[in-house]
């Protein structure tokens, strides 16, 4: 186990093509399900499709950019408040909706590329104003999923450093599987985006080849655990600055 400073030094050191035309990074969020029911942590992984540009054949957490409708979608409860600070520390324009949007990104994206809805049965749910076209939320209300936006924690926050093909500001979320609450069959498969799901010991996920920044997260997860997963757990954020990559360490500071 490393420190954060160790771990920004490891994502510095990795190599990576940095060719590309700059892009501002976009908002994403993912998503760690995290099973504890037997004793040894397993986590969620998702391979990618081979035929994609970006990752191809990899494990990832299920996860994406921020969509316009996801601050919208009806919840079951609210971002825990230390969760909800923190978040929109060293966030540009900081707002309580903002983070909300992300928290409930992360949900989304699990479904759309797993299939499995993340949060608690509400009889007579409706999807607000979200319309009709917001696609995966208006499933959750026709299955009457409301996401529980208290029972996640945030892990972590990194930057895709300058000058790669996709860049995101990406936010990592954990849940315990227990808030899987609806599974949709025929979502994975060979010519879908993810083509496998697999749970994973945590201790075994580095042998799948993962990418640095998710071994870093997984550490930090590791650490979590250990802690007790402690919501007030400074949140490591990584970003390059000139050619490093730095750590700050992000807290819900005092109440406003």
């Amino acid at each position: 186990m490393t420190d954060p400073a160790a771990r920004a030094v490891r994502l510095t050191t990795s190599e990576r093509n940095q060719d590309f035309p700059n892009l501002r990074p976009r908002d994403a969020a993912t998503l760690i399900i995290l099973d504890r029911a037997g004793g040894e942590p397993r986590i969620l992984l998702g391979r990618r499709h081979h035929g994609h540009k970006f990752l191809p054949g990899k494990f990832v957490f299920p996860g994406g950019r921020v969509e316009p409708t996801d601050g919208r979608m009806n919840a079951a409860s609210e971002l825990d408040p230390v969760v909800e600070r923190t978040l929109m520390r060293q966030m540009q324009r900081p707002s309580r909706s903002r983070a909300r949007a992300m928290a409930l990104a992360c949900i989304r994206e699990t479904y759309e590329e797993t299939g499995l809805m993340i949060g608690t049965r509400q009889a007579g749910l409706v999807a607000g104003p979200v319309a009709a076209s917001a696609g995966p939320w208006t499933d959750f209300a026709a299955a009457g999923v409301a996401p529980d936006l208290a029972a996640l924690h945030f892990v972590a926050r990194a930057i895709t450093p300058p000058r790669r093909p996709k860049r995101f500001d990406t936010r990592f979320f954990a849940i315990d599987a227990a808030a899987i609450v609806e599974r949709r069959d025929g979502i994975v498969g060979p010519d879908s985006e993810l083509t496998e799901l697999v749970w994973v010991p945590l201790a075994e996920a580095p042998s799948l080849g993962l990418m640095t920044v998710t071994l870093v997260v997984l550490e930090e997860l590791t650490a979590r655990i250990a802690a007790g997963m402690p919501r007030d757990m400074p949140v490591p954020f990584y970003r390059m600055m000139n050619q490093k990559f730095v750590h700050d360490g992000l807290s819900a500071g005092p109440d406003s």
